[in-house]
């Protein structure tokens, strides 16, 4: 059975890999899934935040922040130094079929931080502000589901390592969201956007 999961997130790994490849997507890939092209929207987000929500936007900010410090950790630390998953680019068996687009690096594979990160910040945003601007759901979805599906596409991540990092850090944004709304909250500061 793990065999089969194996083969078939390996075969899905090429399909995207390698015939997804066009010139378009090889140049913006590396850029779209690198965490520096999406600092001007963290920026954007902490000022919005404070701008929006005076004392209650630096909670948010702080259970931003922890939700990346704790999805960061858990998959970083605990889950891939346990499951000790070989990246597709640094696997001796394929690594001459892989399309590496950035550097490969060191670290393993399983579970991709960067869909766990990803997906954390967008289930918390999705959860606290997506309460209010209830347009955002979708774009934010998508937003992280492109970033993970960017690491499979420039060779760093198979599609199950992105699959565990959507959950991981899913469940980790739902929590936090969670206590957040539950002990802090937005909604009574909100005022109108217009």
């Amino acid at each position: 059975m793990i065999e089969t999961l194996l083969q078939l997130d390996q075969a899905l790994f090429f399909w995207i890999n390698n015939d997804w490849h066009n010139p378009i997507l090889d140049w913006v890939m590396p850029y779209w899934r690198s965490k520096y092209t999406w600092i001007p929207f963290y920026v954007l987000l902490l000022g919005f935040s404070i701008w929006k929500f005076k004392r209650r936007g630096l909670y948010f900010i702080l259970g931003l922040g922890l939700t990346v410090a704790i999805s960061d950790q858990l998959s970083s630390e605990l889950v891939k130094k346990n499951v000790q998953r070989v990246r597709p680019c640094n696997d001796v068996s394929i690594k001459e079929d892989v399309a590496l687009l950035v550097r490969c690096g060191g670290g393993y594979s399983f579970t991709s931080s960067h869909a766990t990160n990803h997906f954390a910040v967008a289930v918390f945003l999705l959860l606290t502000l997506g309460r209010r601007f209830k347009y955002m759901g979708g774009l934010l979805l998508f937003w992280a589901g492109s970033i993970a599906i960017g690491q499979v596409y420039v060779g760093v991540h198979y599609p199950l390592d992105i699959l565990g990092g959507a959950l991981l850090g899913s469940l980790v944004g739902i929590l936090i969201a969670y206590l957040f709304n539950k002990y802090i909250g937005l909604e009574k500061t909100v005022t109108s956007i217009a």
